[in-house]
């Protein structure tokens, strides 16, 4: 199928990338783009989203990049009316912002597990805020946030900040749901597994292999299984499919996309 967002507006956060490769952000805004959506794509780092623009524009997609930190209300509310300003209207909203920080309890600090908080849960929050009055005035529209199997089930690490923060996700969108569903706002989580993206290598090798990709890579393989790594082109097919009209009649629940990790017992 093609064209299945055709006419859509689309916020995508997240939409920068720490290398080349296939992010969860990034995947989501060069796809929805293909798929007809017009594409706010935004990230804190604007040089992060070249790549992103490249891509999407060589498939003729229409995409604005637009310099924003999710975790600051006034630069939030700012993204929204520059999609608005640009394209009219918010029909998609997808909140894909976060990283995770290792440590449990006591290894966390305190100031750590509220950057955790802020991070991965407000940022979703904060988000919402200032798009559903937009949609609710439009008379519909979906939200699509992501979680992490993090939020669902022990992982491989201590990473009790991101942990707790990724299962809010799952639980405000629950409740957000229920809330907008007689207002035709639908708003679904999509929950990632240990993918193979960019930043396993720029960043979770450092803390957890010291250094050593290939040894993390093979830690995280033998947890999946279907027996391979999925990457940010599978978070982005589930949301597209949340986002488009074929999820008409699915709200207030969660796509895990992680090779059957956790269905597993052990």
């Amino acid at each position: 199928m093609t064209g299945r967002l055709e006419g859509k507006v689309a916020i995508i956060t997240g939409a920068g990338c720490v290398g080349p490769g296939w992010g969860n952000g990034r995947a989501a805004a060069v796809l929805f783009a293909r798929e007809g959506a017009r594409v706010l794509a935004v990230d804190k780092n604007s040089d992060s989203m070249d790549e992103t623009l490249e891509r999407a524009r060589a498939e003729g997609g229409t995409i604005v990049p637009f310099a924003c930190d999710v975790t600051d209300t006034a630069q939030v509310a700012a993204m929204v009316a520059a999609c608005r300003d640009a394209f009219g209207r918010v029909d998609i909203l997808v909140n894909n912002v976060g990283g995770s920080a290792p440590g449990g309890p006591v290894e966390l600090s305190e100031e750590q597990w509220e950057r955790q908080i802020d991070f991965n849960l407000g940022s979703v929050f904060l988000a919402c805020k200032h798009v559903l009055p937009v949609m609710e005035a439009q008379g519909g529209g979906a939200i699509v946030n992501t979680a992490s199997t993090s939020g669902i089930r022990w992982t491989g690490a201590a990473q009790v900040g991101y942990a707790s923060a990724k299962a809010g996700v799952i639980q405000f969108s629950r409740v957000t749901a229920v809330q907008y569903a007689k207002r035709n706002i639908r708003v679904n989580t999509v929950v990632p597994g240990q993918m193979h993206t960019p930043m396993v290598e720029a960043r979770l090798a450092g803390q957890r292999a010291g250094g050593d990709v290939d040894a993390l890579l093979k830690t995280r393989l033998a947890r999946i299984p279907l027996g391979f790594m999925g990457d940010g082109r599978d978070t982005a097919a589930a949301a597209l499919f949340l986002a488009s009209d074929e999820a008409r009649f699915v709200t207030g629940t969660e796509i895990v996309v992680d090779g059957g990790m956790s269905a597993r017992c052990d």
